[in-house]
């Protein structure tokens, strides 16, 4: 549950507030939106004998998008190093699970590398450019935040999971408890609608694992990917919401190795009632 780290003022009504909220978030997400936007309008207006196919109408979208967020500074080049590694791991992942057959691009383009077309790379950046954007935006602060190496060590383990559950035993069962082991004591204090507000980080991971799993409809229903077996749409199983968790951990250990100031270090295993108000006290501070 979302509390308040600053109540000496009165805040806005809580609707009002929490369509602001969703509008912050939004505008932190725009470059997911508008992958989201262009995979729903092309499929809406695109004509099987135009001389550009889809997908790479899809590839030059997401570059030009990506180059107007740097020329009007709406993104820093730090955050643009942060999507570059998101393209190269997710269009690595991708080229392994559509030969492995878990889904496949069935339309023609271009502008495709190994099945994949190379648009699918921007929507993993996507998720890392939302999160980036939301550290700068909402002046994020996590505290107490575990071992970084520890941290790095979960998100190598996730990512290479998606890859050895094929050949090996699934370990995610092991990997969804190294997170809360991780992460049930960290905080995420942000700024919005001018105060300050502290979520758990496990809340915060669910709700963009919740916001990917709809994103992943949206992509299923344009029939922009299909997965193995899939004859016609039909919502994508639940337990993707899993996967997409999980993702959200690799997601936020790439991003906070440019962004590591946003980490507070603290008793991330054990209470200690003394070092709550300093790290309170070093989150407003951060804000003003």
């Amino acid at each position: 549950m979302m509390t308040d780290a600053a109540t000496d003022a009165p805040g806005p009504r809580p609707l009002a507030g929490l369509f602001r909220f969703l509008g912050h978030q939004l505008w932190a997400a725009l470059f997911a939106v508008i992958l989201l936007a262009a995979i729903l309008g092309t499929k809406l207006i695109w004509q099987e004998g135009w001389a550009l196919t889809r997908y790479d109408a899809l590839v030059l979208i997401a570059v030009a998008s990506q180059v107007a967020m740097l020329a009007f500074r709406l993104e820093t080049w730090d955050e643009f190093k942060v999507i570059l590694l998101f393209h190269l791991t997710g269009t690595v992942m991708e080229w392994f699970k559509v030969s492995a057959g878990s889904w496949s691009y069935p339309e023609a383009g271009v502008i495709k590398l190994f099945d994949v077309p190379l648009f699918t790379g921007f929507m993993y950046a996507a998720v890392g450019s939302y999160i980036a954007r939301s550290i700068r935006l909402f002046d994020i602060v996590l505290a107490p935040f575990p071992p970084f190496g520890l941290v790095v060590a979960l998100a190598v383990g996730i990512y290479a999971n998606f890859f050895a559950h094929h050949f090996l035993p699934d370990i995610r069962l092991a990997l969804f408890a190294a997170s809360v082991l991780l992460f049930f004591r960290t905080r995420l204090t942000l700024t919005a609608g001018g105060r300050r507000r502290s979520v758990p980080m496990l809340g915060a991971a669910l709700l963009v694992a919740g916001l990917l799993y709809i994103a992943e409809n949206i992509g299923t229903f344009t029939g922009t990917w299909v997965y193995a077996g899939q004859k016609a749409w039909e919502p994508v199983r639940l337990g993707m919401l899993g996967s997409w968790y999980l993702l959200f951990f690799v997601s936020f250990a790439t991003v906070l190795v440019v962004f590591r100031g946003a980490c507070r270090p603290g008793p991330w295993l054990r209470s200690n009632r003394a070092s709550g108000p300093a790290h309170r006290s070093e989150a407003r501070g951060s804000g003003s």
